[in-house]
């Protein structure tokens, strides 16, 4: 005798019901463990600034215009200029190179005169310096009067280096103020004194510029050429190299907390499913 078959219409349904719910249970509970394993990583983000602080210089360049610089030959690349266009076209460049200093011109020959205070506008003093022409001042050399002037005007500077640049191809014949005040002046000061001869050792004093150097705590050049002039300022330029002081700040954000909370949400999640389909 053949028992009776009972038939459950639904029952596929509820096969495949049962069925994607396990699948899913299986994702949370991975899901939840992969996380976990994440977040016990400790999973952090990093951000790297960095703070530069630039410790500039007040340079002051005084340049001799007297009549005396107008000899020329003194380029071997273009013998038709003369010594004052190579002056300017190599203090221009120092002026270009010098980007975080304030760079002041005094220029002289009978009377000395500032001719662009301590600024910024570096294009603006390239200016100046293109513009400054020989016998304006005069045609004799007051070297006393421009180091007066300059001092003068760092006098007035709060920076805490300061530097004067004399560049000449002569021998003072025309100052007010006499030597001895001058180093008097030189040796109270803190601006360090560079001194640059141009042209022959018999054009200039070199005894003379030696000592204003050594009374300034720099020191004295000579230069026959305009390669050994572009050597020269390029060499003040490394000696008086601005510092900058780098600090780099490194900022961590932990990420932990993001895995953490999907796990957690997960393992909710998958024990909330298993007791539903422990009372059905």
């Amino acid at each position: 005798m053949k028992g009776r078959s009972i038939y459950f219409p639904h029952l596929n349904r509820l096969l495949m019901g049962s069925q994607k719910q396990s699948v899913l249970m299986v994702l949370l509970k991975w899901l939840g463990i992969v996380m976990a394993v994440v977040a016990l990583a400790s999973p952090m983000m990093t951000k790297e600034y960095s703070s530069s602080k630039r410790d500039g210089r007040d340079i002051v360049l005084i340049i001799d215009s007297s009549e005396s610089m107008k000899q020329a030959r003194f380029d071997a690349k273009d013998m038709q200029k003369n010594k004052f266009e190579v002056v300017q076209e190599v203090a221009s460049d120092f002026v270009a190179s010098r980007e975080d200093d304030r760079i002041g011109l005094v220029t002289f020959a009978d009377v000395a005169f500032v001719a662009s205070p301590l600024t910024f506008e570096k294009k603006f003093l390239q200016q100046i310096i293109i513009m400054q022409k020989m016998g304006v001042a005069g045609k004799r050399t007051a070297i006393n009067d421009a180091l007066a002037q300059t001092y003068n005007l760092l006098s007035h500077s709060n920076a805490k280096s300061k530097v004067a640049i004399l560049l000449t191809d002569g021998m003072d014949n025309m100052s007010k103020v006499p030597l001895s005040e001058i180093q008097s002046l030189i040796q109270k000061s803190s601006v360090r004194l560079y001194t640059i001869g141009i042209g022959s050792s018999r054009d200039y004093d070199g005894a003379y510029l030696k000592a204003l150097a050594r009374a300034g705590n720099g020191q004295a050049f000579g230069a026959s050429n305009a390669q050994m002039l572009s050597e020269i300022y390029a060499k003040i330029d490394i000696l008086e190299a601005s510092h900058i002081e780098d600090k780099r700040y490194i900022q961590e954000s932990l990420l932990y907390i993001y895995p953490l909370f999907i796990a957690i949400l997960s393992f909710l999640l998958f024990i909330y499913l298993r007791n539903m389909q422990g009372r059905s």
